[in-house]
Parts: C-alpha cells; sequence; structure tokens
C-alpha cells in the first residue's frame, strides 16, 4: 500500500433510522362487528455500529466516503403486525482504533479485538400501535404512537499503530534501512530528512517460527511535541508500542544529548511512555573501525547506565541478529 493510502485520521458525519409509525388499525371483517384495534407497532430504526476487522490495518476507506445513515423502520400494519426494524450500519475499522466525539473531543471507546461491536448511536424506538392503548373505557382507541427520531453526530475515527517494537529516533537516522533489513518491508529509503511521512510496519522473523512486529515512525525533531516537524502528529503511534528501540547514528555529534533529546520529546507528549522497555541501537556503525566501536563502547558506560545499548549495521549486518535477541527478551520479560 502507497503512503498516500494510509490513512489513520479521519472525521465522519453519522445518522441512526427514525422508529417506524405505530399503527391505528381497526379489525375490519365481514363477520366480525366491532373486531376492535389490531394497529401493530413500528420497527426500530437502524443502529450506527463500529466493528473492528483484524484485516484492516488503515483508515482508507473513509477517506472518500464520510457520510454514513441507518435505515428508518417500517411503519406498523394490521392485525398487530409489527414494522420491520431498520438496517443497521457497520464502520469496520482496524484493531487500535480509538473512537471520539468530535464535539467535545471525548473518548467514547477503543476497539481492540476482532469482531468487536459498539453502538455508537442507537435507532429511534418503533411508536406503539392503538391496541396498546384499548381499556374497558376505550374500547377504541383511534390513535398510535409515532417513532422517535434517530440521531445525528460527528466522529473521529484515530488509528494507533498496534507493533510490538517502536523505532524511535531523529530523520535520516537509519530507521527504514533497519526496517527493512529485519523485515520484509519495503519502506522507502533515501539520503535526506522525512523520507517516511507515514507508519511503516513489518514483520521481524524470529527463531523457531517465532515473529514480532516492528513499526517505523516518522522521525522525531526538537520540539515535535509542540508541532514543529511530522513527529507530533505520528507521536501517538508509540503509545501502542510495548518496546521502544532508540536509533542514533554512530556519526552524530553529541549520541547521549540526542537520546535525552528524544526522551524528553516523548515525556512532553505522554510522560506514561517513559515506563515501556528501551533499547538504544548505535547505527551505521560499519563507518567504524573496532577500535573507534570500543572506546565508544567505553565513554557511552558512564551516559547509559540504566539502558542497554549495542552497536549496529544494517548494511553488513553487525549486531543485527543479537538486536532481535535483545528485543525478544525485552518484549517476554
Amino acid at each position: 500500500m502507497t503512503e498516500g493510502n494510509f490513512v489513520d485520521y479521519v472525521k465522519v458525519h453519522i445518522s441512526s433510522g427514525n422508529g417506524g409509525k405505530g399503527s391505528a388499525h381497526l379489525r375490519r371483517e365481514k363477520y366480525v362487528a366491532k373486531g376492535g384495534p389490531d394497529g401493530g407497532d413500528g420497527g426500530r430504526g437502524g443502529h450506527v455500529i463500529v466493528k473492528g476487522n483484524k484485516n484492516l490495518w488503515t483508515l482508507v476507506h473513509y477517506k472518500f466516503k464520510k457520510h454514513f445513515k441507518a435505515g428508518h423502520g417500517e411503519h406498523g400494519a394490521k392485525s398487530r403486525s409489527t414494522g420491520a426494524d431498520g438496517e443497521d450500519v457497520y464502520l469496520e475499522v482496524p484493531l487500535g482504533t480509538v473512537v471520539r466525539d468530535t464535539e467535545t473531543n471525548k473518548v467514547l471507546f477503543e476497539i481492540t479485538e476482532d469482531g468487536e461491536e459498539k453502538i455508537v448511536l442507537e435507532g429511534g424506538m418503533g411508536g406503539l400501535g392503538n391496541w396498546h392503548f384499548k381499556s374497558a373505557t376505550n374500547q377504541t382507541p383511534r390513535y398510535a404512537q409515532p417513532g422517535i427520531k434517530g440521531q445525528e453526530g460527528h466522529l473521529t475515527l484515530e488509528l494507533k499503530v498496534l507493533a510490538d517494537v517502536g523505532l524511535v529516533g531523529f530523520p535520516n537516522a537509519g530507521k527504514s534501512t533497519l526496517l527493512s533489513v529485519m523485515t520484509s518491508a519495503k519502506p522507502k529509503i533515501a539520503n535526506y530528512e522525512f523520507t517516511t511521512l507515514k507508519p511503516n510496519l513489518g514483520i521481524v522473523e524470529y527463531r523457531d517460527f517465532q515473529s514480532f512486529v516492528m513499526a517505523d515512525i516518522p522521525g522525531i525533531i526538537e520540539g515535535a511535541a509542540e508541532g514543529k516537524g511530522l513527529g507530533h502528529y505520528f507521536l501517538r503511534h508509540i503509545e501502542r508500542n510495548a518496546t521502544l528501540l532508540f536509533l542514533i547514528p554512530a556519526d552524530s555529534k553529541d549520541i547521549s544529548q540526542e537520546y535525552n533529546i528524544l526522551l524528553d520529546e516523548l515525556r512532553r507528549y505522554n510522560p506514561e511512555l517513559l515506563d515501556k522497555g528501551r533499547l538504544v541501537a548505535i547505527s551505521k556503525c560499519d563507518m567504524l573501525d573496532q577500535e573507534l566501536i570500543d572506546e565508544m563502547d567505553e565513554d557511552m558506560k558512564e551516559d547509559f547506565k540504566d539502558v542497554p545499548y549495542m552497536f549496529i549495521s544494517s548494511v553488513s549486518g553487525l549486531g543485527i541478529q543479537q538486536l532481535k535477541d535483545r528485543l525478544w527478551k525485552l518484549l517476554n520479560e
């Protein structure tokens, strides 16, 4: 799927159906004198329902169709016949979709399981037929209830990518290259910043036919939490990752400073992100010889006491299998 078809934020207009009118019919048959009221109830209006679908991973199907209207209930009929219910409308969404009320921005619920259904707008109730109102003192009611009208509203659907490992780093740190080496994903790779404009997902194959999902998030820059660059728009995807892999290039001016800037952006966006498992990978180490790597290792021991780190190269394959092992261990701790 192309970058343009990755849609993770949409607003839609929804309407539930009106309830059908109750019938005020009076029974009329040739050999039945004064048959009395027999008007049936109206059918309920259709609901608007959000449903989880594990086969979807983007909201692209709402890119051009943004209005959804459920069917109206049928009116009641004679012989106490109830009108048919209005047709429900289903909005199918990928797992990890957060549903908000657009007017208030309040989170209504989140869809996390395949087949999970949540009613967002109920259809109007059908009106009662006149046979409900007969009594000893009112034996021929010639009235029935009208159906209740449906509701209207606006929903915001916000997808947060579900992945085990999220790649966090500055633009051009080598995230897309690492994803292409560790998985079968084919993200766009080029020698300039902000090559990645949408999150990319890939499945990392591990030992004994096991696997985990890795997500390449567009590059974060300093000030992303305030809206600079692209990172602020995609920081929400990191909320769903179990482990964060910080990728910092070996030719960085100050590795420790870059790591702290990235950490600070996550903290300012959502402090809970700092509770996730973390691993730092120094990328592009094919540019270094072993002596220089050992020297950098000695310098980093002081700054990265509490965070595990390692040296890798997506080009030469240095440390890639060890990286998979460390990630698998973090995910299963």
